[in-house]
C-alpha cells in the first residue's frame, strides 16, 4: 500500500513550498489508495515554536488535508532513537568519536586550506577506548569504497562516490540525534513507501540511505520536485500566504 507523509519542523512558520509538498503528497497517497501520515521534526527543542506548531495544524485544517493516524512528534521519541543509536554501536556500525574542539577546529582549517567540505580525520573509527573528559559524539560508519546511489522518481539516477561521504554525526554529545538519523527511522517506523519533498532534501538522501541500509530497512522510493522561487531565483520568505 502507498504510504506518503509530510514532515514540517516548528522553527518557523510554514511557506507555500511545504504546503505544495503537503498536497502532493496527500494527492498522491489518495489516488493510489493508501494512507497520508503527518509528523511533526520537533527535535530542536531550543528553537520549536508552538505558534509554528500550531499554523501547520490549521493550515491543513484549511486545506482539509486528512491525515492517518495520530500526529508523530520526534520530541516523544528520544528513548527510541537511543536505542537505535546503541543497536548501532553494539554491531560496529556506528562509534564513539571523541575528537575535541581543538582537534575540530584544526580539521576545519586543513579542510579549507585544501578547498574540501568539513570531514573529520576518523580517528577514533576503530578506538575502543574511553576518553572521560571529552564527551563524544556518536558517528555511522560511511563504507570506504563502491558508490551509494538511488533512483529517484523525478531527476532518475542519483550517485556519488562513497569517499565522498563523511562519517556523520548521529548523536550529539548531549546524546540528542541528529536529523537523518531520526527521519530515516521514522519514515521506516511508519512505514511510508513514497517521500515526496523539495530537492533542497536531495544530499541528505544519501546520509539517509546509510542509516536505512545499517539498520536493514526497506528503503522507500524518492521523489524530489523542484524549489519554488521568486522571479529573482531565490526562495519565498518562510511564512505561507493563505486566503483565509
Amino acid at each position: 500500500m502507498t504510504t506518503t507523509r509530510f514532515a514540517p519542523s516548528p522553527t518557523g512558520y510554514m511557506h507555500i513550498g511545504g504546503i505544495r509538498t503537503a498536497l502532493f503528497s496527500y494527492l498522491w497517497a489518495k489516488n493510489n489508495s493508501g494512507e497520508f501520515k503527518l509528523r511533526i521534526e520537533d527535535t530542536d527543542l531550543k528553537r520549536n515554536n508552538e505558534d509554528a506548531s500550531q499554523a501547520i495544524l490549521q493550515a491543513f485544517e484549511w486545506f482539509e488535508l486528512k491525515y492517518t493516524d495520530k500526529i508523530v512528534y520526534q520530541s516523544q521519541r528520544f528513548d527510541l532513537y537511543a536505542k537505535y543509536i546503541q543497536k548501532l554501536i553494539d554491531q560496529d556500525k556506528a562509534y564513539y568519536c571523541y575528537l575535541s574542539k581543538e582537534e575540530l577546529e584544526l580539521t576545519r582549517k586543513e579542510n579549507e586550506k585544501n578547498k574540501q567540505s568539513l570531514r573529520h580525520n576518523k580517528k577514533y573509527r576503530d578506538y575502543k577506548g574511553e576518553t572521560p573528559d571529552i564527551k563524544p559524539t556518536v558517528r555511522i560508519k560511511a563504507p570506504n569504497s563502491g558508490k551509494i546511489e538511488f533512483y529517484d522518481k523525478i531527476k532518475g539516477q542519483m550517485s556519488i562516490d562513497a569517499t565522498d561521504m563523511d562519517d556523520f554525526i548521529i548523536a550529539r554529545s548531549d546524546g540528542a540525534p541528529t536529523y537523518n538519523f531520526v527521519v530515516a527511522i521514522d519514515d521506516a517506523l511508519m512505514k511510508i513507501t513514497d517521500i515526496i519533498r523539495g530537492d533542497d532534501h536531495l544530499s541528505n538522501t544519501f546520509k539517509q540511505l546509510l542509516v536505512y541500509n545499517a539498520l536493514e530497512f526497506d528503503v522507500p522510493s524518492f521523489y524530489h520536485v523542484p524549489m519554488i522561487l521568486n522571479e529573482s531565483g531565490k526562495n519565498y520568505p518562510k511564512e505561507m500566504v493563505l486566503l483565509m
